[in-house]
C-alpha cells in the first residue's frame, strides 16, 4: 500500500459516486468499486481530507456523497 495506490482507489470511489449522482452506503460503494474494506477506508480518508465528500450516518452504515 502506498500513496499512488490510495490515490487510484480514491479515483474509483469518486467516479462511482459521480456516476451514481446520489449518496451511496459504503456497502454499495464497495460493491461498485470492488475495493476491499481497508482500501475503501483509505480512499474515503483521502477524499475526505481533500474536502470532496459528505457523510451521513444511517442505521447500520454510512452514506457517502460528493460535495
Amino acid at each position: 500500500m502506498n500513496a499512488e495506490n490510495i490515490g487510484t482507489w480514491a479515483g474509483l470511489v469518486w467516479n462511482a459516486l459521480n456516476d451514481a449522482q446520489k449518496a451511496l452506503p459504503t456497502k454499495e460503494l464497495r460493491k461498485a468499486t470492488k475495493l476491499k474494506v481497508n482500501e475503501m477506508h483509505c480512499a474515503l480518508g483521502w477524499l475526505a481530507k481533500e474536502g470532496k465528500l459528505n457523510f451521513e450516518e444511517c442505521k447500520d452504515d454510512i452514506k457517502v456523497s460528493l460535495r
